[in-house]
């Protein structure tokens, strides 16, 4: 067998039902494919099916139409390099939940506003530079104290910390690289367990800041241009990163990595996108790497 099909309950579900991977088993074997049996990475929650014979995308059109109406995510790849060596994801909406930016403008009363802003940049609608010196510039004046304030609300996705923990512990790099800013990265840098965190610099005098932000802009260009570097100072190739993202400044790094995936993303980005995780928390990225239950590290030593 040289390819995998995984396939994941959503959070919060109840749970993976063995007659819907009994029924997708079927089906992939009516067309011709050998598969494995059924090897359960953890109770009722995530399986995987080794198949040879067919096309990945083949497989993955097949399981997604069996499992129309189900909150379970597919994922199908081949099993060389399942395992990877680098993380490289996206912090607001991915680490997180919500926007930093947007909740940094509800100090300023501006969050509505700036929040439709972000929307379009995310959906590519707009330039994601140009928003974001336009958000910034919004800001003009605003305490720095907020920044503080804003952290305060942060709530991490589920699976966050055990997404980084468990990749780190078992000899991978992880790296956060954001459109955001470098006060909020650093932070989820620390208590995530990341190994490095890119971002934008807010600039601030005499404790309020200048609406302005530092000249270089990290964007998509740059997200991508990190899983590359990256890569390369790893001795590694792109095929051996996850990336992981929501907006359309991260289709460029999603599109160069081996495993590429939007998670609960933007229209325009779950579309293009080769492997996405619509219902599940980010531990889907470690069933869809072949970790088991057993394999997770859930604190840090």
């Amino acid at each position: 067998m040289d390819k995998v099909l995984t396939l994941i309950a959503g959070h919060g579900v109840d749970g993976l039902d063995s007659s819907l991977v009994f029924e997708v088993r079927g089906a992939l074997r009516a067309l011709g494919a050998e598969v494995g049996a059924a090897d359960w990475l953890s109770p009722e929650r995530a399986c995987d099916l080794t198949f040879a014979g067919l096309e990945t995308g083949q497989a993955d059109s097949i399981a997604t139409r069996i499992l129309e109406g189900w909150a379970v995510d597919v994922v199908a790849q081949p099993l060389d390099g399942r395992r990877k060596r680098l993380l490289v994801a996206d912090m607001d909406s991915t680490m997180v939940t919500g926007e930093t930016l947007d909740e940094l403008a509800d100090f300023a009363g501006l969050k509505d506003h700036i929040a439709r802003i972000t929307a379009r940049a995310m959906n590519g609608e707009i330039g994601f530079e140009a928003a974001l010196r336009e958000r910034v510039g919004l800001l003009k004046g605003l305490s720095e104290d907020c920044l503080s304030k804003t952290w305060d609300r942060i709530e991490f996705t589920p699976g966050a910390h055990v997404l980084v923990r468990t990749m780190t512990g078992h000899g991978a790099f992880a790296v956060l690289v954001s459109g955001g800013f470098r006060f909020f990265t650093s932070r989820v840098r620390q208590s995530c367990g990341f190994d490095r965190d890119i971002a934008n610099e807010l600039i601030a005098e005499n404790g309020r800041l200048t609406g302005q932000v530092g000249d270089t802009i990290i964007g998509r260009e740059a997200k991508l241009a990190t899983l590359n570097a990256v890569s390369a100072e790893l001795g590694i190739t792109p095929h051996l990163a996850v990336a992981v993202g929501d907006g359309a400044n991260d289709l460029d790094m999603l599109r160069a990595a081996g495993l590429g995936v939007a998670f609960h993303a933007k229209p325009v980005v779950a579309a293009e996108a080769r492997t996405r995780i619509d219902h599940g928390d980010l531990t889907a990225l470690l069933y869809a790497q072949g970790y088991r239950d057993e394999d997770w590290v859930t604190s840090r030593d």
